[in-house]
């Protein structure tokens, strides 16, 4: 498959995941059930449509995760994950988010429906607006659980569409009930954003449409901490499946 058909298969699935999800969670007020079935729903419709053709990342710190996952494995450079598909895909992913958060943001305007600026921020995960409820500390609490959260969730990943996984037809699902689960944790801590991609197409959606700039002052929480979880969760994964990685290797020998 083509660099450029996965690039637009990453762009589709991170428009519908920003799209359907952070419209859902706008147009609830953030209703905690409905937001994270949203988000789960959506990924597990992107997994099993453009799957196959791009690995449905739709998320830089899965992308992230992959990469560092293939560095550490030495996997051949004919199947690794390299530099070019790890930047054309986050860059399909923040065009992908962008398109969709501001479709969602501008229909709102057009139709006049109301979507509050504090409970859409904290809704979408595009502010830090829910650490206020944080007892370790804004920032530090923010951080700690955005990173925590996205290392289980592409931990997960890595590990259910590894070749060795059991039930491959079911890696789809496995991984979007992750996602709702995470969300079901993180959204009355940080809003829930595991995903630098969409925060950064909603922070500048609300700039643009409703002009608050406290999104975008705050959202490299939402970056830093996600990619560092991706990070995490492929050192974590190369150190306990090490010897399934040398057995291979040994075999191919």
């Amino acid at each position: 498959m083509s660099l450029v058909k996965k690039g637009f298969a990453e762009f589709i699935g991170t428009f519908t995941l920003v799209f359907i999800s952070c419209g859902v969670a706008a147009a609830t007020g953030g209703s905690l059930v409905a937001t994270a079935l949203a988000f789960g729903l959506s990924l597990i419709a992107m997994a099993y449509s453009i799957g196959r053709i791009s690995g449905c990342h739709i998320n830089p710190a899965v992308s992230l995760g992959v990469f560092v996952k293939d560095k550490l494995n030495k996997t051949p450079s004919d199947e690794a994950f390299g530099v070019k598909d790890l930047l054309v895909y986050i860059c399909a992913q923040i065009l992908g988010g962008f398109v969709g958060a501001v479709l969602i943001f501008g229909i709102a305007k057009m139709g006049n429906l109301t979507l509050k600026g504090d409970a859409c921020n904290y809704a979408l995960g595009s502010g830090a607006n829910a650490v206020d409820y944080l007892t370790a500390g804004p920032i530090f609490g923010a951080l700690i659980i955005e990173l925590v959260l996205t290392f289980l969730f592409v931990y997960v990943i890595l590990n259910v569409t590894s070749k060795k996984f059991a039930a491959p037809k079911m890696a789809g699902l496995i991984i979007g009930l992750t996602l709702t689960v995470v969300h079901l944790l993180g959204i009355n801590f940080t809003g829930t954003s595991v995903n630098p991609a969409r925060s950064i197409a909603t922070a500048l959606a609300a700039w643009i449409f409703n002009g608050t700039t406290n999104a975008i002052s705050q959202i490299w929480i939402f970056i830093v901490a996600p990619l560092l979880g991706g990070v995490l969760a492929a050192v974590v994964y190369h150190f306990l499946h090490q010897d399934d990685i040398e057995n291979k290797a040994e075999i191919k020998k």
